[in-house]
């Protein structure tokens, strides 16, 4: 049974790849696979949920430039990177895989220093400084974007191989998920969510978006505001009853634990453009608008939704822009226009990679198969 370590944490867009490109390989073959992150990061609470064993390493932020210091922040091997060597010997892993966040850098640094197989998977468009470092020992990088290769300073090791989906946001039917969630079978539903926490810009349009299309025929705008906003959104509208309705048309919710079934009900998504949201709106085949976190590292969400715009699967909006009124706008333009919409959703399902998981599962067993050549 070979064993694997897989390496991600800080944000739910570096653990949940890592997630599913676990089940992935445990879906190819037996596996034995350890979790390495931060003793206080996200991860440390995620991955215990997910049922894998989980291990932890004191790491330090880089900064964003490439330099000499960072290379020493990543070898500060008094903590980290002893930790991970510790780590390495006692598990005895065929191949680490780092799927994004500094946590990365120990663990994959080791085990490249140790002659064991190593690979990361880069999520976004702009790759992160961590990975860009990591580039030059690891032996493969899988390409969440084909944009992203030309941005490493060693692409010979770059393969598109998309990023990876959860099997449940592809799987969900349209059908039983409107009926799950009380969606009228003929509604123009709208999904629109800013992530866990919300995004508050976005939540501040979407007041004005709620009043404007209150009692609406037709038409649902299903609004995940986010657990730190919700309470505001309700004040400031003022007639949410207590199953989170607006009037017949909205609907208001502080977070979704089934967004599998919200994404399959949905017709059309007002998102940030992460790169973990855009590849499952991908695979899904969702037209969307797309208004991007603006202080994202290296503005990175902005060069993920500039793909989707150039392939005609997305509208963007820049976070400066947002008003009210330009959601409206979209969302009437869409809603009359079903020609549009169906030619984004086709575009949008031509960016998606339904086998990016098991395709990274496969390279890295195979990889991890190169061990004893070593």
């Amino acid at each position: 049974m070979k064993r694997i370590i897989l390496s991600g944490g800080g944000t739910g867009g570096h653990i949940y790849p890592a997630v599913t490109i676990a089940r992935e390989l445990e879906n190819v073959e037996p596996v034995e696979i350890l979790f390495v992150g931060t003793p206080n990061g996200m991860e440390s609470r995620i991955i215990p949920e997910e049922g894998y064993r989980f291990a932890s390493i004191p790491a330090s932020g880089l900064k964003r430039k490439i330099t000499f210091e960072n290379v020493k922040i990543l070898c500060r091997t008094v903590g980290s990177l002893w930790k991970a060597r510790k780590i390495l010997r006692e598990f005895k892993p065929d191949v680490v895989i780092g799927t994004g966040g500094y946590v990365c850098g120990p663990i994959l640094m080791a085990a490249a220093l140790s002659h064991i197989p190593t690979m990361i998977q880069e999520q976004n468009v702009i790759p992160g400084v961590t990975n860009k470092i990591l580039s030059h020992v690891v032996d493969r990088v899988a390409l969440g974007y084909k944009e992203a290769k030309a941005r490493f300073p060693v692409q010979d090791k770059c393969v598109y191989t998309g990023n990876p989906t959860r099997p449940a946001i592809r799987e969900a039917k349209r059908d039983e998920s409107r009926k799950k969630l009380g969606i009228r079978p003929d509604d123009f539903m709208v999904l629109i969510a800013g992530g866990s926490r919300g995004a508050r810009n976005i939540n501040n349009a979407m007041l004005g978006v709620h009043r404007h299309f209150k009692d609406t025929p037709g038409l649902c705008l299903y609004h995940v505001t986010g657990t730190r906003d919700y309470g505001n959104v309700l004040k400031e509208l003022g007639e949410v009853d207590e199953r989170g309705y607006y009037g017949s048309s909205s609907r208001i919710v502080d977070y979704q634990h089934d967004m599998p079934s919200a994404m399959a009900a949905a017709d059309l998504v007002i998102y940030r453009a992460g790169a973990v949201g855009l590849a499952e709106v991908a695979v899904r085949g969702l037209p969307s608008i797309l208004i991007p976190y603006p202080y994202a590292a290296e503005d990175h969400q902005t060069y993920n939704a500039r793909v989707f715009v150039a392939a005609g699967a997305a509208k963007m909006i820049e976070d400066k822009y947002l008003t009210a009124q330009e959601l409206i706008q979209d969302i009437e333009e869409l809603h009359n226009h079903k020609d549009v919409l169906a030619g984004m959703a086709e575009a949008a399902e031509k960016l998606g990679k339904a086998s990016a998981g098991a395709d990274i599962a496969h390279m890295a067993l195979e990889l991890a198969g190169k061990k004893g050549e070593r």
